[in-house]
């Protein structure tokens, strides 16, 4: 039955339907041809064939809403397990080499690998990737994620590699100026405060307050910040470097990246080559007590501190610190600051801080 506006056409041969049994002749032809020219409508409501169609799009469509609620779940789940369980920050210690390091600087890059991953792809649903192509890169995994291989194969973050961030083991003093001037204009008050905690670093007696235990033999660190952390009573034995410290416009403060404070290297020691947990980051070194016969050296390029000048090196890269003077010489101090990468953007900046955000 074939309806059109209010006719009706039923197409019969003389025994049936059209292709069913019976014959029809040429004086026929011009009555089917009325009638197949009159406008086509489909019977309502639909046959069974198209109402189960109906049925089975409706639970597909079901049980894709069901799985991106599930996806979402998972993600989120991860991320409050994360949080919950010291996150990114709980991960064991792996000792810097060129100072002050704390449990941010994660040495199980596979195992956080899915973690931090799974983090920026939530921010990124909560704020939108706009301004981090790098950091959109780096939570796709491939090279952004656990060792990224640079140049040479000398740059090896463990945790974060930003791609197509400009790399050098040195970076001018220039690129973070303001705060190189701050730090260089406030040695003399940073040197008065390392007077205040310093001790004669012989081992032979328990450690101070506010030191930690040491990293290797002969490698001793008092922070200010661990691991993007204020430690208030070291921060108020140390009135100088803290008010510097708050003065800076590109300090690590808010991520487990970040850490600040003394780091001491005695005679005759000597850090192996090891690399830091990303290239997000720069190290500044204040040179405090710089003796003969100290070296840096941070991706086969050698350097050496100067008392009262600021270094920006590159930890991503592989570097060593030696002390190779005589016990005459006394303690290499220097005072560190973590600071961000002067080419990581704003947004990049912003998203690392939420997925890197220190315990509460």
């Amino acid at each position: 039955m074939w309806q059109g506006g209010n006719q009706e056409a039923v197409i019969e041969g003389s025994g049936g339907e059209l292709g069913g049994p019976g014959s029809w002749g040429l004086q026929d032809a011009a009555g089917l041809l009325a009638r197949a020219s009159l406008p086509i409508m489909f019977p309502w409501p639909l046959p069974l064939g198209s109402s189960a169609l109906t049925v089975l799009l409706g639970a597909l469509t079901s049980l894709f809403l069901w799985y991106c609620y599930r996806l979402g779940s998972q993600d989120m789940q991860a991320l409050g397990a994360g949080s919950r369980a010291g996150g990114v920050s709980g991960i064991p210690d792996v000792c810097s080499q060129t100072g002050p390091r704390g449990p941010g600087d994660p040495g199980e890059g596979h195992r956080a690998e899915g973690l931090v991953s799974r983090r920026l792809r939530a921010y990124a649903r909560r704020y939108s990737w706009a301004g981090m192509g790098r950091v959109r890169r780096a939570a796709q995994g491939g090279s952004g994620l656990t060792g990224g291989t640079g140049v040479l194969g000398i740059q090896r973050p463990g945790l974060l590699f930003l791609p197509d961030l400009p790399s050098s083991p040195f970076v001018p003093r220039d690129a973070q100026r303001h705060d190189v001037e701050l730090l260089q204009s406030s040695f003399p008050a940073i040197l008065r405060d390392f007077g205040a905690v310093s001790w004669d670093f012989s081992g032979t007696t328990p450690l101070p307050r506010g030191w930690s235990p040491p990293l290797a033999p002969g490698c001793y660190q008092l922070l200010l910040y661990q691991a993007g952390r204020c430690q208030p009573s070291n921060c108020r034995r140390c009135p100088g470097a803290y008010r510097a410290l708050r003065g800076l416009r590109s300090f690590m403060s808010a991520n487990t990246f970040g850490n600040a404070g003394f780091s001491v290297l005695l005679p005759g020691a000597r850090l192996e080559s090891r690399c830091g947990p990303t290239n997000a980051r720069v190290r500044c070194h204040l040179g405090l007590k710089i003796p003969p016969g100290c070296e840096l050296v941070v991706g086969g390029e050698p350097q050496c501190w100067a008392e009262g000048h600021c270094l920006l090196v590159d930890d991503s890269f592989l570097h060593t610190v030696a002390h190779n003077g005589s016990p005459e010489d006394g303690p290499r101090v220097v005072f560190i600051v973590d600071l961000w990468h002067p080419n990581v953007a704003g947004a990049e900046r912003q998203a690392l801080d939420f997925v890197f955000a220190p315990d509460p």
